[in-house]
């Protein structure tokens, strides 16, 4: 199979519309993991990723009278500007389904590439839904469909990424990394490094809520996932391909899970060291390298990244500038409990000395104590656990929030008031696809009889809001809410037990 697309690769026409993109040293991240870290900067391309590549070679070998008929194509985004390209190159007419929380700037450049050429469709909540719905259009109007990964053609156009890096850097490489959505950058890389080069490892790297591919190669068949995260918009598929299943199987090394935190630190790394940006799917393999070098001490090895898209919302920016801080283990979370008697807030603040505070909350909650939430300036993990040591050490009670959910998005910005306890509070964090008029929706389905007794929600530029509610619901009426919750189809979780809400809300 590996030298079938070893010549699929080497005679793909993708260079009617794609550029050789140059593999670049990437000098601060290489210092900081002590390996020589090159980045493939596919972000380079005309439309900021790499899918015009797969989707032009795809496009490029239908018959004059398939091109005649038209295309269709479903993606969250890169797939379709790609495709966008083509048909306004090949003057064929394509018909793209995208999920309606696609980014906005995707959708314009969709729009800006395809032209007259170019209908968009928003359906669905995510990429499966949106291939779906592609799909019986297709047998519908007798169009071709052009898969976003799951097509030997497509394959072998992502697999000139790999064809390019083994010309551009002839001396050894240790491994390289790409992200994973369907498999088809992946499926082509591996294919191409394995039949020339199979001494290179080849790591694939998905995020922990969208990690279809990892959960197929542990069950050894193909798992449809109930849902995915939405950070990572570009690798938020369900089930990955039949195609680049088979040769995951037979050619990857291994995949690994990275979080949205180490994403977020991953695309500063990228900014640092380029000042470009890169979009969350693009940062993947960056965040992999971090997590891959950082766990098998790697060091003086040349590792090779595939950053392959830079397709951002600009408003998603502040989201990550303050995720980042807690990727790159540089920012500690802690709620302590100090005792309210003089002196004892002069005390802690000596404990803290000199170290940068990030955040400091600081409410009484009785008369014989106060809790304080703090966010403080670390060089590492163990720097978190060294001030949480000495916290304790000090007879100070100290909960460790640094990974904490729930305290990152939300109680950081609501430490203090409590609600009176004549009607039991139950507290939920729900998330949700971010779209016009969808918190107003949430909040007109509660039962009015229900009181909401706190209510914290912060667009943060993401594909999806997230909310925390306290909602005061009668012991008699809470397993009619709890029914509520199952039916909203929301991805919910209940922290009424949660002690940093214990502590600082409740």
């Amino acid at each position: 199979m590996a030298l079938d697309y070893l010549k699929r690769i080497l005679t793909a026409k993708v260079y009617d519309v794609a550029i050789e993109t140059p593999l670049e040293k990437a000098a601060i991240l290489s210092e900081k993991t002590g390996n020589n870290v090159l980045l493939k900067r596919e972000d380079m391309q005309k439309v900021f990723s790499f899918k015009l590549r797969g989707a032009y070679n795809k496009m490029a070998h239908l018959s004059p009278a398939q091109l005649e008929r038209g295309v269709i194509a479903a993606s969250a985004g890169n797939h379709a500007q790609g495709v966008a390209v083509s048909a306004a190159r090949l003057e064929c007419s394509a018909t793209i389904v995208m999920p309606m929380t696609t980014p906005l700037v995707k959708v314009n450049a969709v729009k800006r590439f395809g032209g007259n050429w170019v209908k968009i469709i928003l359906h669905g909540e995510s990429y499966s839904d949106a291939a779906e719905h592609a799909n019986y259009l297709a047998q519908k109007e007798g169009l071709t469909f052009v898969h976003p990964f799951d097509d030997p053609d497509v394959i072998a156009g992502q697999g000139t990424i790999a064809m390019e890096i083994l010309r551009q850097h002839q001396g050894p490489i240790h491994a390289v990394f790409a992200a994973i959505g369907g498999g088809g950058l992946i499926a082509g890389t591996a294919a191409y490094i394995k039949a020339l080069r199979p001494d290179i490892q080849v790591i694939g790297v998905q995020t922990y809520d969208s990690d279809a591919m990892i959960a197929s190669l542990n069950a050894h068949q193909r798992i449809t996932l109930t849902d995915v995260g939405l950070f990572s918009d570009g690798t938020a598929v369900k089930q990955v391909g039949k195609e680049t299943f088979q040769l995951c199987q037979q050619y990857v090394d291994g995949v690994i899970r990275v979080s949205t935190d180490e994403v977020c630190a991953a695309i500063k790394d990228v900014f640092q060291d380029t000042r470009s940006i890169l979009e969350p799917a693009g940062a993947l393999a960056i965040a992999g390298i971090k997590v891959y070098a950082k766990a098998n001490h790697l060091n003086g090895k040349t590792l090779v990244a595939i950053a392959c898209g830079a397709n951002m919302n600009f408003d998603r920016l502040r989201f990550i500038a303050e995720r980042a801080v807690v990727g790159e283990q540089r920012e500690a979370l802690f709620a302590i409990t100090i005792p309210e008697t003089r002196g004892s807030f002069r005390k802690f603040c000596e404990l803290i000395g000199p170290r940068n505070v990030t955040e400091f909350n600081y409410r009484m909650s009785g008369t014989d104590k106060a809790n304080i939430f703090v966010g403080l300036s670390v060089s590492d993990q163990q720097e978190t656990e060294e001030l949480l040591a000495l916290f304790i050490q000090e007879g100070l009670e100290t909960i460790n929030l640094t990974n904490d959910e729930m305290a990152k998005t939300h109680l950081r910005h609501l430490v203090g008031g409590r609600c009176p306890e004549t009607i039991p509070e139950l507290l939920y964090r729900f998330e949700f696809p971010e779209r016009p008029g969808a918190l107003m929706r949430f909040l007109t389905r509660l039962n009015p009889s229900w009181n909401i007794s706190l209510f914290h929600y912060r667009n943060h530029g993401s594909d999806y809001g997230k909310i925390l509610v306290g909602i005061q619901v009668p012991t008699q009426e809470q397993a009619e809410f709890k029914q509520f919750v199952d039916q909203l189809n929301y991805r919910a979780w209940d922290e009424s037990n949660n002690p940093a809400y214990r502590m600082f809300l409740g």
